[in-house]
């Protein structure tokens, strides 16, 4: 990176412990099956998008908001070892810190239960802290862990600041007018984008159909990201482009995501042109889904840039991908 200016990113959203269980299979309704393996680490969709700009080499400010209680400190401690400034995430004393219930069957499918907690308690004194934090930054991240107009509010912060809003509209609900007008980049994944734009983006056609629900709808750009299928970008001023994915062994789709929408905000803020960043996304997130876990998943810097240029996974990464395949349950 040392031809591309380190950017300052801010992420305000989601700061969870996750509790994941794998399976053969999920459960029918009032069954119970046995599960394979269980495992607790650090999530909430605001932290891994921070973890994921940080490792990429961004210097990132955390804007959240964590329960008094054993899980706050063990989210806030593991952001700091990543170099993350956790001085805005505020301890609140009235509701207990996000967890999210993560299911994962023998298809690699996530099924995800959130109690949020702290995070749907922001409110303007998250937005106070995210327009002090600001202050010289390149891009703002967001999801919707947090409440809706708290998100608006410190979108049009950032716009303000001249600061870049990369939105990821998860998990997905109506946003209104007033949210896409303040979004300078929307990545919703297929079930997501059913959800903004009543289209199911299952193959090229329908991805573009639903971005461009979404440019319509005021959002200067829109990726629709479908996976192994690839990704579609449509943008208000040069039109639609597919990407295509990159190939790599799927152990875990958990948080790639957030790999992706934070490898966007970190190249758009090292001032890649859109459709570069996207791919660069792309890489991110592949990386993401040949590990397991959310913040432990995260790629770093080397390993998105080699992915990136060459298509392939480095080396320690491949190895590191199929020793976990081999392991899975």
């Amino acid at each position: 990176m040392s031809d591309l200016r380190k950017p300052l990113i801010v992420a305000l959203g989601g700061l969870n412990m996750d509790l994941a269980v794998s399976a053969q299979r999920m459960p029918a309704p009032g069954e119970t099956v046995f599960g394979d393996s269980f495992r607790s680490a650090p999530g909430g969709k605001g932290g891994n998008q921070a973890v994921a700009a940080a490792r990429l080499g961004a210097d990132v400010r955390m804007v959240g908001r964590v329960g008094d209680d054993d899980f706050g400190p063990a989210l806030t401690e593991n952001l700091r070892r990543e170099g993350i400034d956790v001085s805005r995430v505020a301890i609140d004393p009235n509701n207990p810190t996000g967890v999210a219930m993560i299911l994962l069957d023998a298809r690699k499918q996530n099924y995800i239960v959130a109690a949020y907690g702290a995070n749907m308690a922001a409110d303007d004194s998250q937005v106070a802290a995210a327009r002090e934090a600001l202050a010289g930054a390149d891009a703002l991240l967001l999801q919707l862990e947090t409440p809706l107009d708290v998100a608006i509010a410190a979108a049009r912060a950032a716009r303000d600041n001249g600061a870049l809003v990369v939105w990821d509209p998860a998990p997905a609900v109506e946003m209104g007018v007033d949210a896409y007008a303040v979004c300078d980049v929307l990545t919703p994944n297929q079930t997501e984008a059913e959800t903004l734009t009543g289209v199911r983006a299952s193959d090229r056609r329908t991805a573009r159909e639903a971005a461009l629900r979404l440019v319509d709808k005021g959002v200067s750009a829109a990726v629709i990201t479908m996976g192994e299928l690839g990704a579609h970008l449509e943008t208000r001023d040069n039109g639609g482009e597919f990407v295509p994915a990159f190939g790599v062994p799927v152990l875990d789709t958990v948080a790639a995501g957030d790999a992706f929408a934070a490898a966007l905000g970190v190249a758009l803020a090292e001032g890649r042109d859109l459709l570069s960043a996207v791919r660069y996304a792309s890489a991110a997130g592949a990386i993401a889904v040949t590990r397991r876990g959310a913040q432990d998943a995260m790629p770093n810097r080397r390993e998105a840039d080699a992915l990136f240029r060459t298509g392939a996974l480095l080396p320690q990464s491949a190895d590191a991908a199929a020793a976990d395949e081999d392991a899975a349950p």
